[in-house]
């Protein structure tokens, strides 16, 4: 398992990681499709409805299960600490971004029950940023249960990540563009494939127990003229600027702290409630609106009272942090204002415009491009999401539009690193950063060490000189062990050895630090930059003892120059 783990600490790891790769996907589809199952199974028993039917639901319950979700939700995490109140997408990046992708257990559980509950009880949001989490957080489990290296378990909560989507939306595709372009940011091929096997095995699971499902019965409609073109681009900037409404919104309740969690929680319910006595279709996730959209079973009006509720709803109930995702709202408000578009095309230029559906589609497509900054990931699910290969060139159009919309118009970033900034994480590393962190300290250290006490007895240095050692590590009572050149002890020790008992200490004025041999090489360079030394100890964690114990197990030496030199490659 040793010789496993050293090979998965190196950049191309590929066939171990595509081997680990199957047992994430597989581990990912049980995961969603409990998650799936256990949301309609407890929609049933609380109210007799799916969460794609709340319009069955009387007035009075329209109102009083939003409320109860969220203040229930509230009381339950309103006792956590506000760093392990944090879910989805967003938890899963600030993960990869400080804590080195590991996910705890215990968060991974709260995301399954608040998201079972907030969305069976109408809560406005989505189930794929729960799904995410729970395929990233199971995929990190796995490599913290095996004691993989960090740069490998970084990997793996991409194939996590894209597996989950995949297997909840049935969007191979999409899972894995997105877990590329949303959440790592990066497109490196020893990591695109293990996150391709993973979600093609999250995603036939899934096929096989829920059957090859198209989520959304688009219509095989086409653009009628190339004469709506620019409408199309006009659509585009309308789609772009209420994106940016969206994500302005979802910030200014991310950034509304007054009082404590669950009466903050509570308010996102009751805006939720109140939105539903006008539009029912604002509780839960909201599928059904879009089929219903694509169907074109809504007058003008009732479309523009939806994608109202729906966007401050969903803004709200994923601003405060409830354990909702944002995914699935902004296919909502895009089929809903696509729909809107389409219905003022054809009522200006009836001969010309194409089918509603076709900007349905489009619609739901630029919006998730534009709130996520992910215009290739948007495109692919659409596609995927419909099955209708016509919509390709004029979603491309769109998106673009759409999405420079957003970032140049309107300044803004996506919604997941506009969440992210309001709790200080700085994403994504700088790319220098990234290609360190695909690279475990194992894979560079050098294993040729000895370690000896601060004054050892003169034939005991003699007998480890005469090995020519390539590093000496000195222990320290009561402090770090101190990393020597052997050379440097010859030189300095050589004429006394033979008679006295030689302080090491003094061979050198500089320090070391230590790192865990699971560290990437990034980990490793901020110890380094943090101590201000030229090489680092590497141990395993599990040695680690309090200062005045028995002196810290050393398995390995890292220097600076074995970082840089990497760095250039």
């Amino acid at each position: 398992m040793e010789f496993l783990r050293r090979q998965l600490s190196e950049s191309a790891a590929l066939p171990q990681l595509s081997v680990l790769a199957v047992a994430v996907g597989l581990v990912t589809g049980v995961v969603v499709l409990l998650f799936r199952g256990a949301i309609e199974g407890v929609s049933w028993l609380l109210h007799g409805q799916t969460t794609d039917g709340p319009e069955a639901l009387s007035l009075e319950l329209r109102v009083i299960l939003p409320v109860l979700g969220a203040l229930g939700l509230g009381v339950l995490l309103n006792r956590l600490p506000p760093d392990s109140r944090r879910f989805g997408v967003v938890h899963v990046m600030e993960r990869l971004a400080r804590h080195r992708g590991r996910l705890p257990l215990k968060s991974a559980i709260h995301q399954f029950v608040g998201g079972v509950f907030g969305l069976s009880m109408g809560l406005s949001g989505g189930r794929e940023g729960p799904a995410v989490h729970l395929g990233a957080a199971a995929s990190s489990l796995l490599g913290e249960a095996l004691r993989l290296p960090d740069n490998c378990v970084r990997t793996l909560v991409a194939c996590g990540t894209a597996a989950a989507i995949g297997a909840s939306f049935n969007t191979p595709m999409a899972g894995v563009i997105f877990a590329m372009e949303v959440v790592m940011m990066e497109y490196a091929i020893v990591s695109f494939i293990p996150i391709i096997i993973a979600t093609v095995t999250a995603t036939v699971l899934s096929r096989w127990y829920l059957g090859d499902v198209i989520e959304f019965s688009g219509l095989e409609t086409d653009l009628r003229s190339l004469l709506e073109v620019p409408y199309i681009m006009v659509s585009g900037i309308v789609v772009g600027l209420l994106g940016g409404v969206f994500i302005y919104l979802v910030k200014t309740f991310a950034e509304f702290r007054t009082g404590p969690f669950w009466v903050r929680a509570t308010a996102a319910g009751a805006i939720t409630g109140v939105a539903a006595i006008v539009a029912p279709q604002v509780l839960g996730v909201g599928y059904d609106t879009v089929n219903q959209a694509l169907l074109d079973n809504f007058v003008w009006t009732s479309l523009l009272v939806i994608l109202v509720a729906k966007t401050v709803a969903s803004a709200a109930c994923v601003g405060v942090g409830l354990p909702v995702g944002i995914i699935g709202p902004t296919l909502v408000m895009g089929a809903v204002l696509g729909g809107l578009l389409g219905a003022a095309g054809n009522a200006l230029v009836p001969d010309l415009a194409s089918d509603p559906a076709l900007y349905v589609m489009l619609g739901m497509a630029a919006m998730m491009a534009a709130v996520l900054q992910a215009p290739l990931a948007a495109l692919v699910a659409v596609l995927e999401l419909t099955a209708n290969p016509k919509v390709i060139l004029p979603a491309m159009l769109i998106i673009a539009v759409a999405t420079l919309t957003v970032s140049q118009l309107l300044k803004q970033r996506s919604a997941l690193l506009t969440t992210l900034a309001t709790l200080g994480v700085r994403y994504p590393p700088h790319p220098a950063a990234q290609h360190l962190m695909r690279v475990g300290v194992a894979s560079l250290m050098s294993r040729d060490v000895v370690q000896l006490p601060r004054q050892p007895e003169p034939a005991e240095l003699r007998s480890v000189l005469s090995r020519k050692p390539d590093w000496i590590i000195v222990d320290i009572p009561g402090g770090m062990p101190l990393v020597l050149n052997a050379e440097d002890v010859v030189a300095y020790h050589g004429n006394s050895a033979a008679t006295d008992r030689p302080d090491l200490t003094a061979t050198t004025s500089g320090g070391s630090g230590i790192v865990d041999v699971r560290a990437t090489l990034q980990e490793a360079l901020t110890e380094l930059n943090r101590t201000g030394s030229d090489a680092l100890c590497v141990i395993r964690a599990a040695s680690t003892k309090p200062p005045g114990d028995e002196p810290i197990a050393v398995v390995g030496v890292l220097t600076r120059e074995d970082i840089e030199r990497q760095a250039w490659w």
